[in-house]
């Protein structure tokens, strides 16, 4: 058995990393990732008047169209606590990267062998993306969290087959999907797992149990659907913050490299004059050898749908406008991809799904455009080899007659790979289940090495949890 001396060396490897992103983010903390001055104003306002809006002071109350309250609501206590500024949110983002690692060993000792769990743990310690983000007044670290807590109840909650285990699961499930709206459905795929596929590999169907899941995660969302059909009339998840941008940006995705993209998104974004902008897009697609005509296509769309919100100037307006732009985004990105031409559509497809998996690149933001191409092309072969390992550890539970185990850590693969498959897809929005990446990771590592897996050990501990 291990000691809990063991532990405290996953923690402290965490604590350290997370600390050395703090450091390392520094000279972006303040200009880079944009997202950050929405969760920053939202955190501060309710941490002075317990309201979740931007313009506290607007005659008319502005509701927040774009984000889901879990995340502010943390930041605003934070705030509160410790004082508004970044430190004091990456230092308890550090912590929350350490209580994932332990969750992670939790998850996994229920599983496979004590010495397995924590080589699991320190795989997610040593995993750079998570600190990377914890440095950032950002969702990713947090609803890591929340996810990671998620799969280990999931476990938890079948081997014990208790309704109060599957009720905290749905508002754990609740919880996440206030924090990223695209785990919204996830509940229902669990479900659905549990009640139709778990049979299959010989266990209970528990329905009574999943449906007080789903129950309770419906109930846990049910104010949030209240407070945007009182405000905006809409009952919705997140009126502005729905797949219409998402399919937007998804039909353009792979069309150009990264870094072109992003320039044509910065000309147009900071051009007004037309005919400016279109000098300069011809004049890149001269540089390039390469058609201007998509590339027009690509930045007067951009600018188009952006004018709907922000030519209002009034705050409660364009929030209204920001609503309409959303359905704009829809209306136009089902258009592009309705004439795209079927090589076209399967080359974005595989190329977001593998960004999705294994693009990330732990590099300061400002930075990345500079980096040389080999270096981020050897992030990439890393994060996809963790992908095969991740595969391998599935088959080497199912090989073990594990199926059960390994049908709740392929779910949250699955589902997100499907959910983000039509859209713009970024390496972040898988990042909440890399923790279970990183364990069935490690599980194909030792199958493959040939340490077979004491599973069987695991067989009374679970009977007595």
């Amino acid at each position: 058995m291990l000691s809990r001396r063991s532990l405290w060396i996953v923690c402290a490897v965490a604590f350290v990393h997370g600390l050395f992103f703090i450091w390392y983010q520094q000279p972006d903390m303040a200009t880079a990732w944009s997202d950050q001055t929405g969760y920053r104003r939202l955190g501060e306002v309710l941490a002075a008047t317990g309201k979740f809006t931007r313009f506290p002071d607007a005659p008319q109350f502005v509701p927040e169209v774009i984000r889901t309250p879990a995340y502010p609501l943390f930041v605003a206590v934070i705030y509160r606590l410790f004082g508004v500024g970044q430190l004091p949110v990456a230092v308890a983002q550090t912590i929350l990267f350490v209580g994932i690692c332990l969750l992670v060993y939790g998850a996994a000792r229920l599983i496979v062998s004590e010495r397995l769990a924590w080589y699991a743990a320190l795989a997610v310690a040593l995993y750079s993306p998570i600190p990377y983000f914890g440095a950032l007044v950002m969702t990713e670290v947090w609803t890591t969290l929340l996810f990671t807590t998620a799969s280990w109840l999931t476990i938890r909650a079948v081997a014990r087959g208790r309704t109060a285990d599957f009720a905290w699961l749905g508002v754990i499930l609740g919880l996440t999907a206030l924090s990223r709206p695209a785990f919204a459905l996830y509940p229902l795929a669990l479900a659905a797992a549990g009640v139709i596929v778990a049979p299959l590999a010989g266990r209970r169907a528990l329905v009574r149990e999943w449906s007080a899941m789903v129950v309770v995660f419906a109930l846990t969302m049910l104010p949030w659907f209240a407070y945007n059909y009182r405000t905006l009339g809409v009952f919705t998840l997140s009126p502005a913050g729905g797949v219409g941008r998402g399919i937007w940006e998804g039909s353009w995705q792979a069309r150009w490299s990264g870094r072109l993209q992003n320039e044509l998104t910065h000309l147009a974004d900071d051009i007004d004059d037309r005919a400016e902008l279109d000098r300069s897009v011809r004049a890149v697609a001269a540089r390039e050898h390469l058609s201007a005509e998509p590339m027009l296509v690509y930045v007067h769309q951009w600018e188009d749908i952006r004018r709907i919100w922000t030519s209002p100037v009034e705050s409660s307006e364009r929030a209204r406008a920001r609503v309409a732009a959303d359905r704009e985004y829809l209306r136009i990105g089902l258009d592009n991809i309705r004439a795209e031409r079927p090589g076209d559509l399967a080359r974005r497809l595989a190329r977001g799904v593998f960004v999705l998996w294994a693009g990330e690149i732990p590099f300061r933001y400002s930075e990345i455009n500079s980096l040389p191409p080999r270096l981020i092309h050897g992030v990439w072969a890393i994060q996809a080899a963790i992908g095969g390992m991740a595969i391998g550890g599935l088959i080497a539970l199912a090989r073990h007659r594990r199926a059960a185990d390994a049908l709740w850590l392929a779910v949250p693969l699955v589902y997100i790979t499907v959910v983000h498959f039509p859209l713009l897809t970024e390496a972040r929005q898988s990042l909440p289940a890399q923790p279970i990446v990183l364990l069935l990771a490690t599980i194909g590592v030792a199958q493959l090495t040939r340490h077979l897996l004491p599973f069987e050990s695991q067989v009374h501990e679970r009977e007595h949890l």
